[in-house]
């Protein structure tokens, strides 16, 4: 349930609301946006049944909440979330870029990349320290190591670093390096993790599941947010269905959806929805078309080298290309790719 104040609402009459709430067991969340004051109620609603709410002073109206996602759905915040980003917000106008390698493979190759994508444009860093494969004998990332030297990169690059947390074990050591928590397609149902992560101040970005529906995503949002972590990054990557043309079957539809049920920024993983480096720039493009708020997209100084998806990796001169004609897709869309705060 979320209790709609009126623009006049003092502080004393929110607090009374509030405890009057709580009071009943209930927990209260208040969402401020310019113009009105939003108290999402969680708990048993039940309870609030005989309570006269609309009496109370500084209320204007009451509405039930029927999606089985509270925190994430749109009607629970006055305003959609906007999460800073280097010299961006995501969530706002502008179409905020992550890029860099699937996995950190060395400090060299590291340190370029990132130099590289900062010049271009990008506004964060992304690399796997630990990373999840199908095959037991495939390349697992460089681990502990590999968190240092992501800590490098940003100190050297001044871009944030998103990186992947697989296991509940990692958490207090990767967010000692990151600066978004990544959780993988593979573990956005994985509960334990996804609630020990919402007791970390860090932000979240939750990647879609393989087989996963745009409510199955929003309720692994949940379970992130329940704990107090409202910091929540929605990433479409693509899903599996039976055609095998691409790696995965981009769900663009999934964009405008997710953006009209919820108040979380929404992004694009066009590398592994469509699994080739070819078919990067076109899902870039439709991405944010659709309406995505950024974009995160693998960088490799020798996609032919690398030790993870080589073939849906940009070279430096690629993404420095998608970057240019990103630029008028944004435009067209009525967003930026713009370095500031833009109101």
């Amino acid at each position: 349930m979320i209790i709609v104040t009126r623009p006049s609402i003092t502080d004393d009459e929110l607090d009374r609301i509030r405890e009057r709430v709580e009071s009943l067991g209930l927990r209260t969340h208040v969402s401020r946006g310019e113009n009105r004051t939003i108290i999402g109620c969680i708990g048993d609603e039940g309870r609030l049944e005989n309570l006269p709410l609309l009496g109370m002073p500084g209320v204007e109206a009451v509405h039930p909440v029927m999606r089985p996602y509270k925190l994430a759905s749109r009607e629970f915040s006055a305003s959609r979330t906007r999460i800073p980003l280097a010299d961006v917000e995501l969530g706002g106008p502008a179409v905020a870029i992550i890029a860099g390698p699937c996995s950190v493979e060395g400090e060299e190759m590291v340190l370029r990349t990132a130099r590289a994508v900062r010049e271009a444009g990008a506004h964060a860093f992304r690399g796997g320290a630990f990373k999840p494969r199908t095959s037991p004998y495939s390349f697992q990332g460089m681990e502990s190591e590999g968190l240092e030297i992501l800590s490098r990169a940003r100190a050297e690059s001044g871009l944030p670093i998103v990186t992947e947390v697989m296991d509940t074990r990692q958490i207090e050591k990767v967010a000692g390096h990151a600066d978004i928590l990544q959780i993988g397609a593979r573990n956005m149902q994985n509960f334990a993790l996804l609630t020990e992560v919402g007791r970390v101040h860090r932000p979240v970005l939750l990647k879609r599941g393989m087989s996963a529906t745009v409510k199955d995503l929003l309720l692994a949002a949940e379970y992130v947010m329940k704990q107090g972590n409202m910091k929540v990054i929605l990433c479409e990557r693509g899903i599996r269905t039976f055609e095998t043309a691409t790696r995965n079957t981009f769900d663009v539809a999934a964009i405008p959806v997710l953006k009209k049920e919820t108040h979380l920024p929404v992004i694009a993983d066009p590398s592994h929805a469509g699994g080739i480096r070819d078919l990067v720039a076109p899902l870039s493009f439709a991405a944010v078309a659709a309406g995505a708020d950024g974009l995160m997209v693998e960088v490799h100084p020798n996609p032919e080298e690398a030790l993870s998806d080589g073939d849906q990796s940009l070279d430096f001169d690629q993404f420095r290309s998608l970057m240019k004609d990103l630029k008028r897709f944004a435009e067209a869309a009525g967003r930026t790719l713009g370095t500031g705060h833009e109101d």
